[in-house]
C-alpha cells in the first residue's frame, strides 16, 4: 500500500516538473546565445540573488518569455535591459552601470577596505609609540 502511494507521488511530481520545462525556438544560434546571456545578466525580482535563467519562480518564467518576445521582435540587449530596469528598477541588473547612483555600490567595498587598512596602520603606530614611550 505504501509502495503504491510512494509511486503515485513520484509520478505526480515528475509530471509537474516536466510541465515546467520551457522550450523556445530561435532564428539563429546567436539569438539563442543572446537569450541565454540575458538570462544570466538579469536578476529575478522575487528570488534572492538568482538570475532569471536559473530561477524556477513564476515571475522569472514571465521575464524569460518577455526577453524571448523582445528578441524575436529585434530588440537590442540594451533595449531589453532598459525595459526591465524601467519595470523592475536597477535591482534587476547583475552588473549595474557606473554612474552617480551606483558609485557607492562600485567603490564602497574598496573604500571600506582602504579605510580599514589605514585604521590598522594608525593603531599599530600608536601602539608602537606607546611602547617606545613606556620603555624609555
Amino acid at each position: 500500500m505504501m509502495k503504491n502511494i510512494f509511486l503515485a507521488w513520484i509520478v505526480g511530481f515528475s509530471l509537474s516538473v516536466q510541465a515546467a520545462i520551457e522550450t523556445y525556438q530561435f532564428d539563429s544560434p546567436g539569438q539563442e546565445e543572446r537569450f541565454r546571456q540575458l538570462g544570466y545578466e538579469l536578476r529575478c525580482p522575487k528570488c534572492q540573488n538568482q538570475a532569471i535563467g536559473d530561477s524556477d519562480a513564476e515571475i522569472s518564467g514571465d521575464l524569460r518569455a518577455e526577453v524571448y518576445r523582445m528578441l524575436r521582435e529585434g530588440a537590442t540587449d540594451d533595449e531589453i535591459k532598459d525595459f526591465m530596469v524601467a519595470r523592475y528598477g536597477r535591482y534587476v541588473l547583475y552588473n549595474p552601470p557606473l554612474d552617480r547612483q551606483t558609485l557607492v555600490l562600485w567603490f564602497g567595498p574598496g573604500g571600506l577596505l582602504v579605510l580599514g587598512a589605514i585604521l590598522v596602520v594608525l593603531r599599530i603606530r600608536q601602539s608602537k609609540k606607546a611602547l617606545d614611550e613606556g620603555g624609555t
